[in-house]
């Protein structure tokens, strides 16, 4: 496997991201190499845990403008980067990259090198198709779960045709440029500093490996490779009785009614005070992310 790994100095000067990077070293899967991944740790050490997972294109640094409130409230707040995306490391093929790799490097990461208990998760996108793995397959570790923008698809729902358009464009388009793609999941206009930043982990079109597979990797069809562990992890999820919450916005066609199957299956969702938050796209953590990082504190403190 050839891995790639982002220069340190395409991460200096980002707006609103003055975060000291952690990096943990986790088993590529494949032999004896070994991918480094990186996460934020900020707030106090003995602090409830809130695990921020981002998803496609993104990094952590979607988050920045979460972590401080969080913070404020005596939260811990990890947020690790994917494999293929912000800090973290980079296999060059697209090829290196499966569903299930990405659920046992995020395991490897947060559960064995760092540890995580009692963890709230918050998840957005492709941080919900790993992370409600995570929590389906290791229950005792999480207290409870946010679930925004995202959901676990088997194959067996109907995708929206704004995520089938996106699938398709993932796949033909000769680059992509992730910065545009952020812009254009929101609904308030990003600064050009900010579009940068979110190119800032791609050089080059070799570092794109993993965004650009991503969308094929989200199970469309039954007899997807990932479909069989995601109908166990719905299993899984309707035995899941930890609080469990919703809050999606109320302007994204990707995952538009995504929250019903949650609030309807999940036994943790009942009688939560499931949130819609409000102006915000798919990329609800830049439209509306002090709103949220507020959902998520006031979850965490039973209000």
């Amino acid at each position: 496997m050839e891995i790639l790994r982002t220069p340190d100095d395409r991460f200096e000067g980002l707006p609103g991201f003055a975060f000291e990077p952690h990096y943990v070293e986790v088993p590529t899967g494949d032999g004896d190499g070994v991918l480094r991944v990186h996460h934020l740790d900020e707030g106090p050490r003995r602090g409830p845990v809130v695990l921020l997972l981002h998803g496609e294109p993104s990094w952590s640094f979607l988050y920045r403008t979460m972590v401080p409130p969080l913070v404020a409230a005596g939260l811990r707040c990890v947020a690790p980067d994917l494999v293929g995306f912000g800090r973290s490391d980079k296999p060059g093929s697209t090829g290196d990259y499966s569903y299930g790799r990405h659920v046992a490097w995020m395991h490897l990461a947060l559960f064995g090198a760092l540890d995580l208990r009692e963890v709230t998760l918050v998840c957005q996108d492709w941080g919900g198709l790993i992370g409600l793995r995570l929590v389906a397959e290791h229950p005792d570790r999480f207290a409870r779960v946010v679930a925004a923008n995202t959901g676990l698809p088997t194959g067996r729902q109907r995708m929206t045709d704004a995520f089938l358009a996106w699938q398709r464009y993932a796949q033909e388009a000769t680059d992509l440029p992730v910065g545009r793609i952020v812009a254009g999941g929101c609904r308030t206009p990003l600064a050009a500093e900010v579009v940068a930043a979110y190119d800032a982990p791609f050089p080059d079109p070799a570092y794109k490996a993993g965004a650009r597979i991503f969308p094929a990797l989200v199970p469309t069809a039954p007899d997807d490779p990932a479909a069989a562990d995601n109908e166990r992890a719905w299993e899984a999820l309707a035995r899941f009785e930890r609080p469990f919450l919703t809050a999606f916005s109320d302007g994204d066609p990707i995952t538009a009614g995504g929250d019903a199957p949650f609030r309807q299956r999940v036994p943790g969702a009942a009688g939560q005070p499931h949130a819609t938050i409000t102006g915000a796209g798919h990329f609800l953590q830049e439209d509306a992310g002090p709103a949220l990082a507020d959902v998520v504190a006031r979850f965490v403190a039973g209000a």
